[in-house]
């Protein structure tokens, strides 16, 4: 899968786990802050970004380091699958 076709399905997935009714995927840009003022997302949310993440991609992030480090926009979640896939 191509960067930008991940980071488009990355959106809508993100939307639909958070269930951000307001949001759409244009809404999203690719280097957004998810935890800033602009989407307002706690440590709840950190939590189904890690489930979306485990059941779309078959990726489970065991260390909370690590979760700061990738939850963080569109792009980081995005270059973290790309270079998990590319291990496997």
């Amino acid at each position: 899968m191509e960067a930008a076709e991940l980071k488009a399905k990355l959106k809508t997935q993100i939307i639909e786990y958070l269930n951000l009714l307001d949001i759409t995927p244009e809404d999203i840009a690719d280097d957004d802050q998810l935890f800033g003022p602009k989407f307002d997302l706690d440590s709840i949310d950190a939590l189904e970004l890690s489930v979306l993440l485990e059941r779309e991609y078959q990726i489970k992030i065991e260390d909370p380091n690590e979760g700061r480090k990738v939850l963080v926009t569109v792009d980081s979640m995005a270059e973290y699958i790309l270079s998990k896939q590319a291990e496997a």
